[in-house]
């Protein structure tokens, strides 16, 4: 499997998925982040459920979990579901795939990966995460199987992540400056903001934005090291 490769394209696959997939198969690290993994530095292996289904014919969504307020790390932020790669994972959409069923509930088999985003570097973990790209072919109820772990599961349409009013910059303690979101109740940010970002301008769905409000986070959001098979999700500049 290589990164930034279109893995299938399944029969059925809406139309809105395009111009993202022929987009996917030509990305590069660089259209996500600007960090490198250090040469020699082998990295944490994780992977992410980058899951876009549908409410209705036409309208897509993307699943997003919110973690538990009492988690030591990532308390309270919304990410993908995934985390650390099991010595019986074979591949990274297994990883993904694996942790959605376990926080979530997600049926594996109403889900069809797609594509391979490229490898990301999380230096503040010393992860490195692959976005797993997936199409929810038969979407069905999820809930938190893990109370501690996840507080909230939601589906964001695409309609409300592209609306400029619901699209604002945060500043981390640090002093890093990022893109967010504010979608029902939820600020999204880091790491899942980015990539979410970045999809959203290699589909075409973006709209014009004022990129003028910014939000400071206050220092209990301030990542610490994660825990040995924690979730990846971390700053990125």
């Amino acid at each position: 499997m290589s990164k930034g490769e279109v893995l299938a394209r399944p029969d059925g696959l809406p139309d809105w998925f395009e111009p993202l997939l022929t987009r996917v198969d030509q990305c590069r690290t660089e259209d996500f982040t600007t960090l490198r993994k250090p040469s020699g530095t082998g990295g944490r292996s994780s992977a992410v459920l980058v899951l876009l289904g549908e409410d209705e014919p036409g309208r897509p969504d993307l699943l997003i979990l919110q973690r538990a307020a009492t988690m030591r790390n990532h308390a309270g932020q919304p990410a993908f579901p995934g985390g650390a790669t099991d010595p019986d994972d074979a591949h990274a959409p297994a990883t993904a795939l694996r942790e959605a069923e376990e926080e979530v509930g997600l049926d594996p088999s109403s889900a069809e990966v797609l594509a391979l985003l490229p490898d990301l570097w999380i230096p503040v973990s010393g992860f490195v995460v692959s976005p797993v790209l997936a199409w929810w072919r038969k979407p069905h109820p999820v809930h938190p199987l893990q109370p501690a772990e996840v507080a909230h599961v939601a589906r964001l349409p695409i309609s409300e992540l592209a609306d400029p009013a619901n699209r604002i910059r945060v500043r981390h303690p640090s002093g890093w400056i990022g893109p967010a979101f504010q979608v029902r109740g939820l600020l999204v940010w880091g790491f899942t903001a980015g990539v979410i970002a970045a999809l959203l301008d290699m589909a075409g769905w973006s709209l014009p934005w004022e990129p003028g409000r910014l939000v400071e986070l206050p220092d209990a959001t301030a990542p610490v090291p994660a825990a040995r098979g924690g979730a990846p999700d971390e700053v990125v500049p």
